[in-house]
């Protein structure tokens, strides 16, 4: 919610300055000697003084042009803070589909309505449109706070540079109210330098489209923009632009449809443009170390895709639908991005080998991991205080040889990971384990095994010992309820047949009866 100080330090420093946002400062009245209040968290500020390495920033002019420039960025906040934090990727992605087919039945049943007995205005609205139009409205509601989040973000990269530009007036001496009103004239005479295209790339684009090259490497030339026309390139098989300064893949790049390795890592792209789903022989996808904050649903069509690097990105989740499309997908490297969570069809990609999901914010894994049946090797390392806890199913891993764990705040393995047969490498440093103790972690993979797996043991036998106990109890309530009953039945057969008897003798001979009696 609050602008992270690593990513946006000039906006978060002033951020914290606002006194509608910063920390509150007790009053006389709120002051106890006793508890002195809490200092403030680390990560509203900076972890270094700002104004020490900025000393304009406690120039009174720029103060204050700085806390105009944030103001909407203080209102939003605001209103976010009412509503609540963003929702899962994969719920809003589902909100989405409901809505959708919410939408249709309520068009059909129009339809419907229209053709077969259309109601008048004064008639009673059927109760499941009233409930399906309620549920329409929910979904909505969801998908906006969403769409709002995702405004927010925009706006905190486009305050943070306004914040820069500001600055850096301060520093040159210029009017620095007037910094921001600049900003489109200074993009528009910077629009032609940036525009310019490496006349080496435009020679190469030339001689490519006249022989039909099947490889192009551009990787390292400080390329800021590549030509449309490369999406012409038919024949092309590998493309490398690594190493360069693109802030956009031209959407042209749908064109390639023979490309079977892209190479974009190390470069400013903030976004891939929806037309790289219709790559459908790619191979090879690296956009590792670029500032991309998701990457495009239509990824999913890139069936052939064998092998994708997203690592080193901002990236805070995956396409809900991933795992059902690349079934053919053996290596995943997501690592070092802001992944909280992972979509459920991640188990789908039953072709893993590797996933890399190592510095994120992991709070778990979905259930479906444990289908990932062919996975060699796993590392979940460095999701620090967030991962608390594996699923049961991770012992269904049967295949998996490598499994990192450390830096993360697992207390205890499940039971099923003595299952984990070939596993021959295991990192468990810097986690809290109680289960297995420490002397057991000592000892290598092969220990903690051994030591899971008689775990599992005794946690089956205890368990079969109490169903014995509980089957035995259950069977002597049984026996002697059968056995009070025979009981009750004998002496009630007995006591009817001497009542019997008796009875008889009466009526053949009551005078001697009654002389026995005397």
């Amino acid at each position: 919610m609050d602008p992270s100080p690593s990513n946006f330090p000039i906006l978060s420093y002033v951020m914290a300055k606002l006194p509608s946002i910063g920390p509150k400062r007790p009053t006389a009245d709120d002051f106890d000697i006793e508890q002195p209040p809490p200092h403030p968290p680390q990560s509203q500020e900076p972890h270094f003084d700002l104004a020490q390495r900025m000393p304009h920033l406690t120039d009174p002019k720029v103060v204050s042009a700085m806390r105009l420039a944030v103001a909407e960025v203080a209102q939003t906040r605001s209103v976010l803070k009412t509503l609540g934090e963003r929702p899962d990727h994969e719920i809003v992605d589902t909100a989405k589909m409901k809505l959708a087919e919410i939408e249709a039945n309520l068009s059909k049943h129009h339809d419907d309505e229209v053709v077969l007995s259309p109601l008048s205005p004064d008639a009673k609205e059927d109760e499941s449109v009233k409930a399906a139009e309620k549920e329409k409205e929910e979904y909505k509601a969801l998908i906006s706070l969403d769409e709002l989040h995702e405004a927010y973000e925009k706006m905190l990269k486009e305050a943070e540079e306004k914040l820069q530009r500001i600055y850096e007036a301060a520093v040159a001496g210029d009017n620095v109210a007037a910094a921001a009103a600049d900003e489109e004239v200074t993009n528009e005479k910077g629009f032609g330098v940036e525009q310019e295209v490496n006349e080496e790339v435009v020679g190469i684009l030339h001689e490519a489209l006249g022989k039909g090259v099947e490889k192009i490497d551009l990787s390292g030339r400080m390329l800021r923009l590549l030509p449309e026309a490369f999406g012409k390139i038919r024949s092309l098989i590998i493309l490398n632009l690594s190493n360069n300064q693109l802030q956009v893949i031209p959407d042209s790049i749908a064109g390639l449809e023979n490309l079977e390795e892209l190479h974009l890592a190390s470069n400013i792209l903030e976004s891939l443009p929806d037309s790289i789903g219709l790559l459908f022989s790619l191979k090879i996808l690296d956009v590792s170390g670029n500032k991309l904050i998701a990457v495009p649903d239509s990824i999913s069509h890139c069936r052939s895709l064998v092998e994708l690097d997203a690592s080193f990105n901002q990236l805070s989740y995956l396409p809900t639908n991933i795992g059902y499309e690349l079934v053919n997908l053996k290596r995943l490297s997501v690592s070092f991005n802001k992944l909280r969570s992972l979509p459920s069809s991640i188990g789908e990609m039953k072709s893993l080998r590797i996933l890399d999901l190592h510095f994120n914010e992991l709070h778990g894994l979905p259930r479906s991991i444990g289908n990932l049946t062919n996975l060699e090797i796993l590392n979940l390392s460095s999701n620090f205080n967030d991962l608390t806890e594996l699923p049961d199913r991770i012992g269904d891993l049967t295949n998996l040889k490598e499994l990192d764990l450390s830096n993360n705040q697992i207390h205890e393995l499940p039971d099923t990971f003595g299952r984990l047969d070939n596993l021959t490498k295991l990192n468990l440093d810097q986690n809290p384990l109680v289960i297995p103790p420490k002397e057991v972690v000592n000892g290598g993979a092969e220990v903690v095994k051994a030591f899971m797996i008689k775990r599992r043991l005794d946690v089956l036998m205890e368990e079969e010992r109490q169903n014995m106990e509980e089957e035995e109890e259950q069977t002597l309530t049984s026996l002697l309820t059968r056995s009070t009953s025979w009981l009750s039945g004998v002496v009630s057969n007995v006591s009817g047949t001497v009542a019997e008897y008796l009875g008889g003798v009466r009526k053949l001979d009551p005078d001697h009866y009654l002389n026995q009696q005397l």
